[in-house]
């Protein structure tokens, strides 16, 4: 059953200060399309392996973790929240299934390397993007535990959270879309501004491997979008 709204928010609201820092820069090249920003990139012929520090990785959401109150679609790299959700008796029990909050996992575990995903955005009000430790605890929510780096929007405002602390991200309202930009090696996820290409946040971690992409949801839709390079240019 999914959570009350009042109750979901709660995750959102406490915290202090992380620490930020930019990311290097790397010249790659992007191709974007047309419609609903669905975006590809060509495969990178200087992938040293499929996690490799020029790899461009590719997930789909992974429907084992997904949260009862969660549907995929678009064959499963998308995800939209439903109000009450499913009656948990009619989901597949597994152990990798969120129990208390509405998160879900990709289904690529990322050992090392850097890499870049952007998410369609513009049709929730209440998310939260970002990576998790793939052995994180299925009774937290991301960004309430020392395993999960994030950053959300919730009650109009942006912010970062990583073991329940929070600060604000200054953006320039609502995107329709961000980008992710994951250094393992740095330690470091970046929030990018895709219009501007910049890196407008980045937060330090302590990562152990491996790791998955994860999104929290508690409204509307995300559409997420993955096996692509780096936009050229990106500034940090």
């Amino acid at each position: 059953m999914a959570l009350p709204g009042s109750v979901a928010r709660l995750c959102c609201l406490a915290g202090r200060t992380v620490n930020f820092i930019s990311a290097r820069q790397r010249p790659k090249i992007v191709l974007w399309t047309a419609g609903r920003l669905f975006i590809t990139s060509p495969a990178n012929t200087n992938s040293k392996s499929k996690f490799g520090p020029f790899a461009d990785l590719q997930f789909r959401l992974d429907e084992k973790t997904a949260h009862s109150s969660l549907d995929l679609f678009k064959k499963d790299t998308g995800v939209i929240y439903r109000m009450l959700g499913l009656d948990p008796s009619h989901t597949q029990d597994n152990p990798e299934r969120f129990r208390d909050w509405a998160v879900v996992f990709g289904d690529e575990k990322i050992t090392g390397g850097r890499h870049y995903w952007e998410v369609t955005v513009k049709r929730s009000q209440e998310f939260r993007v970002g990576v998790a430790e793939a052995l994180m605890s299925r009774d937290d929510c991301v960004g309430t535990s020392s395993s999960s780096w994030v950053f959300g929007y919730a009650q109009r405002k942006w912010f970062a959270m990583t073991n329940n602390k929070i600060v604000p991200v200054t953006l320039v309202g609502k995107a329709d879309r961000v980008g992710i930009l994951l250094d393992f090696e740095a330690a470091t996820l970046g929030l990018v501004d895709i219009e501007k290409r910049k890196i407008v946040h980045s937060i330090r971690g302590r990562f152990k491997i491996p790791l998955c992409p994860a999104f929290g949801l508690w409204d509307g839709e995300l559409l997420t979008h993955s096996g692509l390079t780096e936009p050229e240019g990106l500034e940090g």
